[in-house]
């Protein structure tokens, strides 16, 4: 299966290793190609690092390139800013994204308690795997 991994930069060398579990596993994963400044950085320097590449490498468009032809996207839902299995709003973008697309969503993570799109996150229809990468199928 071919599988974008998506979530907070704030996680990317976690991502990283999801993504790279999911290729060990006979998947076709990867990670959006302006990951890697993100890697060793502290919170405060990924967060100066997002902003630069959402004003001026486009971002966004650039893993909405990556989706076209993948099967499905694993959100790495985890805990950030206080909320459990935080989902960002680039991430929902993202996820946004795949259900027009038609690929499945799978959230490692149960749906977080985010009142102003947890409908919405529903309605997706998402597959919760709750850690195990191995449900990926």
């Amino acid at each position: 299966m071919r599988i974008g991994v998506v979530g907070s930069m704030q996680y990317t060398e976690k991502m990283i290793g999801a993504r790279d579990k999911l290729i060990e596993l006979g998947h076709d994963a990867f990670v959006t190609n302006l990951a890697s400044p993100f890697i060793g950085k502290t919170d405060e320097e990924k967060e100066i690092i997002k902003i630069r590449q959402k004003n001026n490498e486009d971002a966004i468009r650039e893993f909405w390139g990556l989706m076209q032809g993948a099967d499905a996207i694993l959100v790495m839902n985890l805990n950030k800013h206080g909320i459990k299995n935080y989902i960002g709003g680039n991430t929902f973008l993202e996820m946004g994204f795949a259900h027009v697309l038609n690929q499945k969503i799978f959230l490692l993570n149960p749906i977080p308690d985010m009142p102003y799109y947890k409908t919405e996150i529903i309605a997706m229809k998402p597959v919760i795997i709750n850690g195990d990468l191995d449900r990926i199928k």
